[in-house]
């Protein structure tokens, strides 16, 4: 039986995309205030570009749409603590992810930014042909499946979700 096509992202690799990617923005003329990863697949590249962009205002969003493989809730859902509007206001943004698959997240997002900010930018490692956002910078296109170093692996212990 024959392994499904996936890409694979190694950290080696990581690290030279989430710098192209960072450079991608910087030739852009581009100069966000802040850069707002969305959890928990933007949290490394976000982290590695506001180091490569001397950035050092990095915002979080927590928001769960991805349950499993190919797996997801109807909506994505924005979970807390969700970013004091105030602390936006009037910035430049840049929100980072590591993959636009349907693109519903990057939406969400941009949608909440854009209510209180003066410009908002979307930068992902991977953009799928069927998302329904096309960023602004996107290091590679790809509609396979996409093995991050960070996800490949099982978790090492067990969550219960009874709590």
């Amino acid at each position: 039986m024959s392994q499904p096509v996936r890409e694979v992202l190694t950290w080696e690799l990581f690290g030279k995309a989430a710098r192209e990617l960072a450079q991608m923005v910087v030739d852009s003329g581009y100069q966000p205030d802040l850069i707002m990863s969305i959890t928990r697949g933007g949290m490394l590249p976000a982290g590695t570009m506001s180091y490569a962009m001397g950035i050092k205002n990095l915002h979080i969003i927590n928001v769960e749409f991805y349950t499993g493989v190919d797996e997801r809730l109807p909506l994505p859902v924005l979970l807390p603590p969700v970013p004091v509007a105030v602390d936006l206001s009037g910035q430049k943004v840049l929100i980072v992810d590591d993959v636009a698959d349907t693109g519903e997240t990057l939406r969400m997002v941009r949608d909440f930014c854009e209510a209180h900010v003066a410009e908002t930018r979307t930068a992902v490692l991977y953009e799928k042909s069927q998302s329904v956002v096309k960023c602004d910078y996107v290091w590679r296109r790809t509609d396979e499946w996409i093995a991050f170093p960070w996800s490949s692996e099982p978790p090492l212990v067990g969550r219960s979700t009874d709590n």
